[in-house]
C-alpha cells in the first residue's frame, strides 16, 4: 500500500502497534547549496525543499515527531532501522533514546564507489550509519535471524561494517530518485528482522526500495510519501516486481 500524504498525518492513521519493521531513510538535511561528484560531472548537492530545514532546534524537533509517531505504530517486539549521515545521524540517535528506543546495532554501510571529494579538504564520504533500534520495554523481544545472517556472511558471524557499492543503474530503470537505497541493503535489513507475512513500513519511502525488497521477501509494505513524483516512481517500480514474478 501507498500512501500519498504528509509522513506526520499519515503515521497519526496507522493503528497502534500494527507495524512489525520500519526503515525510514528520512532527510539528511544536507542541501547548503554545496557541489559534489553525479556520474563524472559537478553538480549541486541541494535536493529539493524537503531538505532543507532552518535550525538545529528545528531539525532535532522534527526528528522526535517522526520517531515519537513510528514508536506508536509498531508492536511491542517491533523494530526501527535509521540510515543517516553526519548531517542528521547524531540527532537520530539522542532522538531515538528520547522516545523511549534501545539501539541494539550501529551498522556502518562501507560504500565501494563513492563519488569523489570535489574540495579536497576533508577526507572521502564512503560510508553511511544505519541505527538499528527496539522499544526500551523489558517484554520486548526484537526479531533477529542470526543463523540466516551467519549463512549469508560464509558461516561467520556477521559483523556492524557492510560493504557494497551504491544503488546501480539497473535499479534506475523507471526513474531517479536523489537517495534511492541499493537493493541488496534493504533485502538483507528486512530477512535479518521479520518474518514471512509480517509488515513492513518506510515513512519518507521515496522509490519503494524497501517495498520491492519486502515484496520479494513475502512481507506486506506500507510507503508513505509527500511527494507526488516519487509515489508514482513507487507504483512503476512496485508493478515491474509483479510483472518479473509471474515470469
Amino acid at each position: 500500500m501507498l500512501l500519498l500524504e504528509d509522513t506526520f498525518s499519515a503515521l497519526e492513521q496507522i493503528k497502534a502497534g500494527s507495524i512489525d519493521m520500519i526503515f525510514a531513510d528520512p532527510p539528511y538535511f544536507l542541501s547548503n547549496d554545496g557541489i559534489t561528484c553525479q556520474a563524472g560531472k559537478m553538480v549541486s548537492v541541494n535536493k529539493g525543499s524537503w531538505d532543507k530545514i532552518a535550525s538545529l532546534e528545528e531539525k532535532h524537533a522534527f526528528n522526535r515527531r517522526w520517531i515519537r509517531l513510528c514508536r506508536q505504530a509498531l508492536s511491542l517486539n517491533g523494530t526501527i532501522w535509521i540510515s543517516g549521515t553526519l548531517h542528521n545521524i547524531y540527532s537520530i540517535g539522542m532522538a531515538l533514546e528520547q522516545e523511549g528506543f534501545q539501539i541494539i546495532n550501529n551498522i556502518t554501510w562501507q560504500k565501494t564507489n563513492p563519488p569523489p571529494n570535489l574540495a579536497c579538504r576533508c577526507f572521502t564520504h564512503s560510508t553511511e550509519t544505519i541505527l538499528w533500534a527496539q522499544k526500551n520495554e523489558k517484554k520486548a523481544k526484537h526479531c533477529f535471524h542470526y543463523q540466516l545472517m551467519k549463512e549469508q556472511n560464509e558461516g561467520k558471524q556477521m559483523r556492524d561494517v557492510w560493504v557494497g557499492s551504491l544503488t546501480p543503474k539497473g535499479e534506475k530503470t523507471e526513474g531517479r530518485h536523489p537517495t534511492q537505497k541499493p537493493l541488496y541493503l534493504l533485502r538483507r535489513i528486512i530477512e535479518a528482522s521479520t518474518d514471512e507475512g509480517d509488515i513492513v513500513l518506510d515513512p519518507f519511502c521515496g522509490s519503494s526500495t524497501t517495498g520491492v525488497a519486502a515484496k520479494q521477501l513475502g512481507r506486506r509494505y506500507i510507503g508513505i510519501d509527500k511527494e507526488r513524483e516519487y509515489i508514482e516512481l513507487s507504483v512503476r517500480r512496485l508493478k515491474l516486481e509483479e510483472e518479473h514474478e509471474r515470469v
